[in-house]
């Protein structure tokens, strides 16, 4: 077997290698590049498709590797150990601080997120974001004891102060579960903000507040916000909701010691302005809310950035056990602020609301608290200080790494190395641009961005085009999208790599393009290194609900209920048919708004839809039903006018049930490809 593959390939190679040689065929691979870069000059390297652009199967595995990416991480009560959440392979690791090695590795659920150790150091929990469930490990054993079930992507964990409840933030159903460790089931779901994912406690364990990534829907042109749930711990209820306003991507919080101030790292952005303003800086600005703790306290908004220099994606803040020093990890620009806290103290006391309100767009005022900025390796993500409060263990998640400052000197004294492949494969490259601003001006903003996780912001944004101010973009989803060409809502751009080409450098980053060698390892990375999560919300193991089958022949019809025949044009499947539901084709379906041209848009697809509002290429509509009770209301998108109410949520719940065809036998097959067989 192995002799017939070396042989395979041996073949593939030579005949490359005739195809750039020989003139007839070396001219069609020359046209054939063009074609599909858009450019007349990018190297004709059949590699960079053939190879890196390849689905799961032998030649995916050879040319890609298997990581760690550590997420999160949390340090024991005694200092003696560090357990990291390693995202792609799935485990917990545990490492010895003093030795700096890994001793143990224990396997969890699919894309572990987030870890919380006990006060005695029995016991961790730790989420498993596409697995619905929380991994119980005895830290005496090293194995897991039991899974317990959650909401749909747990994400941040916490333990209540009795310890008796473990609160488990869900991120795609938008909740919190309570669960009875007791019983080991859940006792009560809350609802939280818009893909919740961050937890904490205030300092004496009376609250636990919860942040939110995602805004909450509104529509264009008015000033977003985003929700901070605050549950009490006793009454284990809702205790309060604050608007965060003008800001998303609320991943983490941290308290001061004193409980004086809550901190949270934000992201500002100007998605209402065309994006040409990016030349003048601010398409997108970086913070920290500063909430006070007291009655009628205030939440103020600190910019992270500089006037000439931004410190795109801040994931996660830890501040030392004195209260003075707060860290943020900026995911996209590699690198650590360092905030001192008496400062921010000294800032917010000495303000009036209208000032404080001006410093939330001050480019100047972090030269007011930032002490400094330490340099990381590839995407700084979750933060945990020693109990001693000497050391700050930084999660490098795509350099599979632990990096480790010193808090006295505030620089990056050492690294420890979780042992993942030593080689950086196309597909990683890809993964690491697409989470690194330095493509853009400035440093504004990353892909990650607008595209966190992969997925879309669910904002709206104003491009940057011959005629400002039209033609309003709802943000795509990046997920499984190898397969669905053409791109953006107007199908202008043939393939990956003419939109994240120049394309993407006039319109969106206003800076030189990427190289053509991190274009093809970009590419790569879109193409085939970002599965949807599995539907385990609606369809979670392929068999429908009676409500799902009748939406489904709703959905497959040709006639409607009076018994006439639905034109082929306008039957739902035709245009989106199976597996990813689209035809690849532009249509129009009546949706035109003023602002828009006159203009075809492409069929999107609808694997795992329900995680994608708001809908339509402008956003207009807050949830799949608003497609047609309010702004379809002509046969043009679908023969729907005969529907009942009720039948209409049937095709609704239909339409939520759609994942990818690789979860369709029940073996998960993006998954194994993602994450491995484990």
């Amino acid at each position: 077997m192995k002799r017939y593959l070396k042989l395979s390939i041996t073949a593939v190679l030579i005949l490359a290698v005739v195809a750039l040689i020989y003139p007839p065929y070396s001219r069609w691979a020359r046209d054939h590049v063009n074609k599909i870069t858009a450019t007349t000059d990018h190297p004709v390297r059949c590699g960079s498709c053939h190879l890196y652009l390849q689905k799961p199967g032998f030649i995916s595995k050879l040319v890609n590797a298997e990581y760690h990416s550590p997420f999160n991480l949390a340090v024991s009560e005694d200092g003696r150990s560090l357990y990291v959440v390693a995202e792609e392979s799935n485990k917990l690791l545990v490492v010895d601080r003093e030795s700096r090695k890994i001793t143990h590795e224990i396997g969890v659920g699919v894309r572990p997120h987030s870890i919380v150790i006990d006060r005695g150091g029995k016991t961790a929990y730790v989420s498993n974001q596409w697995s619905d469930n929380v991994s119980v490990v005895d830290l005496a054993s090293f194995h897991v004891k039991e899974a317990l079930k959650t909401g749909n992507g747990p994400a941040g964990i916490g333990l209540s102060k009795d310890e008796q409840s473990l609160f488990v933030v869900n991120s795609f159903s938008s909740d919190i579960s309570v669960i009875d460790l007791k019983t080991s089931s859940e006792r009560k779901r809350l609802t939280a903000g818009n893909n919740p994912t961050g937890l904490q406690s205030s300092p004496d364990r009376s609250m636990v507040y919860i942040t939110s990534r995602r805004t909450l829907s509104k529509p264009f042109d008015d000033t977003i916000r985003c929700e901070l749930t605050i549950l009490s711990d006793g009454k284990q209820r809702i205790s309060a909701r604050k608007d965060i306003i003008s800001a998303y991507m609320m991943e983490n919080i941290a308290f001061t010691p004193s409980g004086d101030l809550a901190l949270m790292p934000v992201v500002r952005p100007k998605n209402n302005v065309p994006t040409i303003q990016i030349e003048r800086g601010w398409m997108m600005t970086g913070g920290i809310a500063v909430i006070e703790m007291k009655p009628e306290g205030r939440i103020a908004q600190l910019l992270l950035d500089e006037p000439n220099a931004y410190y795109a994606d801040p994931f996660d803040i830890s501040v030392t056990p004195d209260g003075k020093t707060a860290f943020v990890s900026h995911a996209g620009s590699d690198c650590i602020s360092v905030v001192d806290i008496d400062a921010v103290r000294e800032i917010i006391a000495g303000s009036t609301d209208e000032l404080l309100e001006q410093y939330a767009h001050h480019l100047g005022i972090s030269s007011r608290f930032v002490i400094k900025r330490i340099p990381t390796g590839a995407n700084p993500k979750g933060l945990a200080i020693s109990p001693d409060g000497k050391e700050l263990y930084v999660a490098e998640h795509l350099d599979d790494r632990i990096g480790i400052v010193s808090t006295e000197t505030l620089e990056m004294k050492e690294r420890i190395d979780l042992g993942g492949p030593r080689r950086t494969t196309v597909n990683r490259r890809g993964r690491q641009l697409l989470n690194n601003a330095g493509g853009t001006f400035q440093n504004q903003y990353s892909c990650f961005t607008c595209h966190p996780d992969g997925h879309e912001d669910g904002l709206v944004y104003n491009m940057a085009s011959k005629d400002m101010g039209r033609n309003m973009t709802n943000t795509q989803s990046l997920r499984n999208i190898g397969d669905t060409p053409p791109y953006k809502w107007n199908g202008k751009n043939q393939t990956v790599y003419k939109q994240d080409g120049m394309r993407f450098s006039t319109v969106l980053t206003r800076n030189e393009p990427f190289s053509y060698r991190d274009l093809d390892a970009l590419t790569a990375y879109i193409m085939t290194g970002i599965p949807n999560p599995p539907n385990l919300l609606y369809n979670p193991a392929g068999e429908l609900t009676d409500a799902q089958k009748r939406g489904k022949m709703i959905f497959e019809r040709t006639h409607d209920f009076a018994g006439f025949e639905i034109p082929v044009s306008n039957r739902c499947v035709t245009c989106h048919p199976a597996p990813f539901f689209t035809n690849l084709q532009m249509v129009g379906v009546g949706t035109l708004a003023a602002s828009d041209d006159s203009i075809l848009f492409d069929t999107p697809h609808l694997n795992n839809i329900f995680a994608s509002p708001p809908y339509l290429h402008d956003g207009r509509a807050a949830t799949l039903e608003e497609i047609w009770t309010i702004y379809g209301k002509t046969e043009e998108h679908g023969a729907v006018n005969d529907l009942t109410k009720i039948q209409l949520n049937e095709l609704i719940e239909y339409l939520k049930s759609l994942r990818d065809p690789d979860y369709e036998d029940g073996s998960n097959k993006t998954l194994k490809a993602a994450f491995g067989n484990k």
